[in-house]
């Protein structure tokens, strides 16, 4: 059964809204968008890219595949071709027009459409993708979660994990990466079982 990674890039306050570019996503009046792109640099980029190598589908949901739809059949470099290669799939409760090469629209019903994708693909990478990721946590239908954190504040704009999850366990499988200009890189495989509790005894810490 093939595995569902997340990539997320989100600020230190956990907004993922518009990293790419200024008019990536201006919802809700959001003025930051393109807040990535100063903090992007060779280690960030490295890592980002042996990432993806082993993808082997890409799974998005309506407004990142526009997104991306209307901007990587225009580039090139070692991302893009892969990006342009591989199968696409879109959750969207519409049915929009798929331009982009080999891209195909999920069906209604998400869990048994991604149920059918892990039976189908190995490697499958969904990357931003706000509201869509939202539906992966609730239902624990992903496997890895690459998280970016950016050393900046934002303030408002669409979060993460902004209406709470699922109580949920995760393991770092990685060592966690710094790049030069600040970004962290966590890495998680989804664990079993919820977070458990317990109480800080006087003989387990100092004062």
């Amino acid at each position: 059964m093939g595995f569902i990674h997340i990539d997320m890039f989100v600020s230190l306050d956990g907004v993922a809204q518009a990293p790419g570019g200024p008019e990536e996503d201006t919802e809700d009046g959001f003025a930051f968008g393109g807040w990535q792109a100063p903090l992007w640099d060779e280690v960030v980029d490295d890592q980002v890219g042996s990432g993806l190598t082993e993808m082997d589908a890409l799974l998005l949901g309506r407004r990142t595949y526009d997104i991306f739809a209307s901007y990587w059949p225009h580039q090139d470099g070692n991302t893009a071709q892969l990006l342009n290669r591989v199968p696409k799939y879109v959750a969207s409760r519409q049915a929009p027009i798929l331009g982009w090469h080999n891209s195909t629209l999920l069906g209604p019903d998400v869990v048994e459409a991604l149920h059918e994708l892990r039976d189908r693909h190995e490697n499958i990478h969904v990357i931003d993708s706000i509201d869509f990721v939202q539906t992966l946590f609730a239902k624990q239908l992903f496997d890895r979660l690459t998280l970016w954190v950016y050393p900046i504040l934002l303030g408002s704009g669409k979060k993460l994990f902004a209406n709470g999850v699922v109580p949920t366990n995760l393991k770092l499988i990685e060592p966690v990466v710094a790049s030069p200009k600040g970004a962290v890189m966590h890495r998680y495989l989804l664990a079993n079982g919820t977070p458990s509790v317990g109480e800080m005894s006087s003989g387990g810490h100092e004062d």
